[in-house]
């Protein structure tokens, strides 16, 4: 398939579901690092950055930022104390979650207004879509 309409329809869909969630008016990159951190646990501060596409220096202020407001923690590595480790805190995995449940409250909402057939599509389009997130997970 290759609709230049499905790059345009993904393009608007990330725009939307970025002001979907709110709660703790944080970035889109240090929320999608406090997501990554809840998901995969604790990582390097470098693996951190490749993933999200930043500098190092970039990540380094981040995380700066997201401990001093008490969402993540720097801790050493138990195999290499030489290596320190970014990890969320309870609070950062709190937001994690809030912003998840605003995010599928108003995702509710919009799905709600569509036809019982536009609903369906969407119903059948999920293990697809799916399927592109862990193809481009394990990329």
């Amino acid at each position: 398939m290759n609709r230049p309409e499905l790059g345009t329809v993904f393009d608007e869909l990330a725009v939307m579901v970025r002001r979907l969630s709110t709660a703790g008016q944080l970035n889109m990159t240090a929320a999608a690092v406090l997501a990554r951190l809840r998901r995969d646990g604790p990582q390097r501060l470098t693996e951190l950055a490749v993933c999200e596409g930043v500098s190092q220096p970039g990540m380094t202020q981040l995380v700066t930022r997201l401990e001093r407001e008490g969402l993540a923690r720097r801790t050493p590595d138990a195999s290499d104390r030489r290596v320190v480790l970014v990890e969320a805190t309870p609070a950062g995995l709190e937001l994690v979650e809030r912003r998840r449940a605003e995010r599928a409250a108003a995702l509710h909402d919009l799905v709600s207004a569509l036809a019982p057939d536009e609903r369906a599509a969407l119903d059948a389009a999920l293990p697809a879509l799916t399927r592109l997130v862990a193809i481009h997970r394990e990329s």
